[in-house]
């Protein structure tokens, strides 16, 4: 992994990616990923994007809006902020290796009192 990361717990109890300044946008992204079946999707997607199937492909997730091309990938929030930060960029493979690592935390994704993490 080419990006620094670490996961940390909001004052609500819902797990968050940290990602280094130049592409913390895709925190947002990748935040509001919420199921294993989204994952799976979005990582077929990419593959497909890579392989030539598709050009390229935009996906959104309530509001941050990701264009998947075969190499870059951008974040915007332009679609749900009137005054958005600027579109922030990733390696294509760097961001499909994020989603996964988003993947394996999933389970853990909300705090149970209950259980320990």
């Amino acid at each position: 992994m080419k990006y620094p990361y670490s996961f940390r717990y909001s004052d609500y109890g819902t797990l968050l990616i940290d990602l280094p300044k130049e592409i913390e946008l895709f925190a947002n992204f990748i935040g509001e990923i919420s199921t294993v079946e989204d994952v799976n999707i979005l990582i077929d997607l990419i593959d497909k994007i890579v392989t030539g199937t598709y050009k390229e492909n935009e996906v959104t997730f309530d509001g941050p809006t990701v264009l998947i091309n075969p190499s870059i990938t951008t974040v915007s929030l332009s679609d749900i902020l009137d005054n958005p930060p600027p579109d922030q960029y990733i390696e294509t493979d760097e961001f499909r290796k994020l989603i996964l690592i988003w993947r394996e935390k999933l389970p853990v994704r909300f705090i149970d009192e209950d259980e320990v993490h």
